[in-house]
């Protein structure tokens, strides 16, 4: 079956003849001949299970009740639906920022108090007691954020962003946005960044902004739901939409202190569909996160926030760094760009091998899981306890302002194991929060205070870090990991160019860091506009475009964005805004001829008849047609179906009913619903006779394409305007031919799926390999749980 459900059924019409190569056929020529059916699977890997995998309904059902409706509002209630569109925007931003507030109070608190602790037994020489304390201080931290996710919310894993882009392009994946989840993605961040795993809360920020969206959408968790009548004006998929766009966009803000940049972000990475109005109203969702962060931080610098100090809110402010680059410095800056390019490529595909090897020990049961947190937890903190005995200690520079050294939790010249006098880079480096360490390689005006040794040290176990702490059963973002890679090669650079060269190591640095997120993750203008914000200089535009442009550009020549294959690699049914270009000399008629005969009903339609469509498919549409099956009326939704059978709304005669009888039985916001809990209705056998009329439930203007029209175009078509389904349509209905010749879901418009139906297009097959495998996995597991 696809992903809404309709059945396949292998084809014997397959006559096995050879053909020329499609691609050479011309338009008006048959293109291909199919043998078998177009085959799909509507599971996925969501929190490391198999889940079923459903689209949503974007689309605006055009029925009777939905025209009478707009019709009938006063400009009153239009403004009231207006109003509370802000005041859930507002809501998002407020409930963000301070959510945000406590995760980072809390972890610089409780990683300060640690690191307080371990520094105290170094300044005795008890460096065994230090590292016991500092080691199960970053076990039970994990142990903590990994038992969470495992036993309550196993959906809270990761940064959740591959799953926000996925639900905005129109996959329901489940239970990715509930209070459960929201609650463990919080708990869970502040413990494993806490423990000093290289992770960040960057990408957890963004999928608790859109929890907080969509639990604020439709009036709290599943079970207890608010059922106030103007908030249910929003419990459907559109404004749903909206609002968890509006969520992601304050998650980046929260992280990153970047109200623009988070715009941007929803702009250019997770959403698929965007307008002027949804423009407005995230920009004014990340505007409220600014104010509340602001106001924190007012607070936090009267000291009455513990250990707080600078930590978390913003990670680098360059504003009274004088940037000045010349023609020459030109060639530094386009290396760093082709090593970000390449370096965000090899870590990409680094990370999806060990990603697949996660998957198989996740598969052994919930003891793996969290063995394998606590493992990793041991190898980090055995790292970055032991490493900076291999340090050299240096000495103080006296005419540095800074104090040094340091004994204390913060500080860029930590004493560790060196005499009075002295400082070791390497500490400095690892035994501080992820944050502080950005703040420490990112430091100006510092050009000899950290050794090559160290920092090729620091890159190596970034690297190592990096691809085997993402991927365990925590919640984890990809930003910082990132930032710290690219910062550590970016400042080795920059000492190696520092005679020749007028830029700052420090802005070396950042330039590193900007390289590697643009070769990793291929985005440019958010994170333009985030490092921007971030270093608070427009002096760095120009050279950080130009870096980020050259980094996007060689990444894409070799593979695919880390959350593009993240999204591969869970099954998500994710469609690219680009069709292949072989999808041009494929039409949408040999498409429908693929699949089984779509299921139709009459107009005013016997109660049997729609209940067996409802017991023996699993479509979620059905055509509805008139004058003796030969005009198309529209499209109904299954859920409007079950809505008639639970309310009962039987007909003795067939006959049209009256405006009247609809509107009394039925409202608009009760039809924006979605509820398809089919085994719920008890029909007896004599209401089974009965008939229901489908006119006024009914979509009367649901998207049509004409059977000659390329798969290409159709799927942008699909894609642009966020369908869930497309009726096909003869260029010329014979006379008592049906007017509908099949109905594409998203599985269908699917690369991989369509090649499974083409044989000539075999060649085509060795780009999707990926998803084969991971087809083939998704199919053992769903085996495994219908044996056990």
């Amino acid at each position: 079956m696809d992903e809404d459900g309709n059945l396949q059924i292998s084809n014997s019409n397959y006559n096995g003849e050879e053909e020329a190569d499609p691609e050479n056929n011309t338009m008006n020529q048959p293109l291909l001949k199919r043998h078998r059916t177009l085959s799909s699977t509507p599971l996925a890997l969501v929190g490391t299970k198999v889940s079923h995998i459903e689209s949503l309904d974007y689309e605006i059902n055009e029925n009777d009740l939905f025209k009478h409706d707009w019709r009938s509002r006063s400009k009153t209630q239009v403004l009231q639906y207006i109003f509370a569109k802000w005041t859930l925007a507002f809501l998002v931003g407020l409930l963000t920022g301070l959510i945000a507030t406590l995760i980072n109070l809390a972890v610089e608190n409780i990683a300060g108090y640690k690191l307080l602790a371990v520094g105290h037994y170094i300044g005795q020489d008890r460096y065994v007691t230090g590292l016991l304390v500092f080691t199960g201080a970053n076990l039970g931290l994990t142990l903590v954020g990994t038992v969470l996710v495992v036993v309550f919310a196993p959906t809270a894993a990761g940064p959740g962003i591959p799953e926000i882009k996925a639900y905005l392009n129109g996959i329901d994946t489940p239970n990715m946005f509930g209070a459960t989840t929201m609650i463990v993605k919080i708990v869970g961040s502040i413990g494993a960044v806490a423990a000093g795993l290289d992770l960040g809360k960057e990408g957890p920020l963004v999928h608790i902004g859109s929890c907080i969206a969509s639990l604020l959408g439709q009036g709290g968790p599943d079970n207890h739901r608010i059922k106030w009548r103007w908030l249910r004006y929003f419990n459907n998929d559109r404004d749903r939409r909206d609002l968890i766009t509006c969520g992601s966009a304050s998650g980046v803000c929260a992280a990153f202190r970047s109200p623009v940049g988070g715009v941007l972000f929803a702009l250019e990475e997770v959403a698929t569909w965007w307008r002027s109005a949804l423009l407005w109203r995230t920009f004014f969702s990340t505007a409220v996160v600014v104010v509340v962060l602001r106001a924190f931080i007012e607070i936090c610098n009267s000291g009455k926030c513990g250990l707080f100090g600078k930590g978390g809110l913003i990670m680098f402010d360059v504003s009274h760094v004088e940037v000045r680059y010349h023609a020459v410095d030109i060639i530094p800056v386009t290396l760093i760009g082709v090593i970000g390019g390449i370096l965000g490529s090899l870590y990409n595909h680094l990370l999806h091998k060990v990603l697949r090897l996660y998957n198989l020990i996740n598969q052994k049961g919930k003891i793996h899981k969290v063995l394998l947190s606590l493992s990793v937890s041991l190898f980090t903190s055995l790292c970055l306890y032991g490493l900076p005995f291999l340090a050299e200690c240096k000495p103080c520079n006296p005419s540095i302002d800074e104090a040094c050294p340091t004994n204390g939790r913060s500080g860029n010249f930590k004493q560790f194991n060196c005499p009075n006098g002295y400082y070791n880079d390497l500490a400095t480096l690892f035994l501080t929060t992820n944050d502080d360490a950005v703040r420490n390689v990112f430091s100006s005006n510092t050009p000899n205070e950290f050794g090559m040794v160290s920092l090729w040290i620091y890159f190596g176990l970034y690297c190592i870090l990096g691809l085997i702490t993402f991927g365990i059963a925590t919640p984890s973002g990809l930003f910082l990991p990132i930032i710290l890679m690219g910062s550590a090669y970016g400042r080795m650079l920059g000492t190696v160019m520092g005679p020749y060269t007028k830029i700052d190591q420090g802005l070396y640095a950042v330039l590193g860091a900007a390289s590697l997120m643009a070769g990793s993750m291929r985005m440019t203008v958010s994170l333009c506009v985030i490092f921007l914000e971030l270093t608070n200089n427009l002096l760095l535009l120009p050279i950080t475009m130009f870096v980020l442009l050259i980094a996007k550009t060689v990444g894409d020549s070799f593979n695919l964005s880390i959350y593009e294959i993240i999204l591969h690699l869970k099954g998500l049914p994710f469609l690219e805004a680009n069709p292949e270009p072989w999808m041009r000399n494929l039409t949408v008629g040999e498409l429908g001829d693929a699949k089984p005969p779509v299921v139709t009903l009459r107009g005013v339609e016997k109660v049997a008849n729609i209940v067996d469509a409802l017991r023996n498919t699993t479509h979620n549409a059905f055509p509805v047609l008139d004058g003796d099956a030969t005009e198309l009326h529209g499209l109904i939704l299954r859920a409007h179906l079950v809505k008639v059978l639970k309310k009962r709304w039987f007909l003795n005669e067939k006959r049209r009913t009256e405006d009247w009888e609809v509107r009394e039985k039925f409202t608009p916001v009760e039809l924006a619903e979605r509820e398809d809990n089919f085994d719920d209705v008890a029909i007896t056998s004599s209401e089974m006779q009965m008939y229901v009329d489908l006119h006024p439930l009914t979509n009367t203007t649901p998207y049509t394409v004409v059977q000659s029209m390329s798969v290409a175009k159709a799927l942008v078509l699909f894609r642009s305007v966020g369908l869930r389904h497309l009726l096909i349509v003869p260029k010329i209905q014979a006379s008592g031919m049906s007017p509908v010749i099949g109905i594409l879901t998203r599985q269908d418009l699917r690369a991989y799926n369509i090649l499974q139906a083409f044989p000539h297009l075999d060649k085509h097959k060795k780009n999707y390999k990926v998803g084969k495998k991971i087809t083939n996995m998704i199919k053992k597991q769903t085996n495994i749980l219908l044996n056990s």
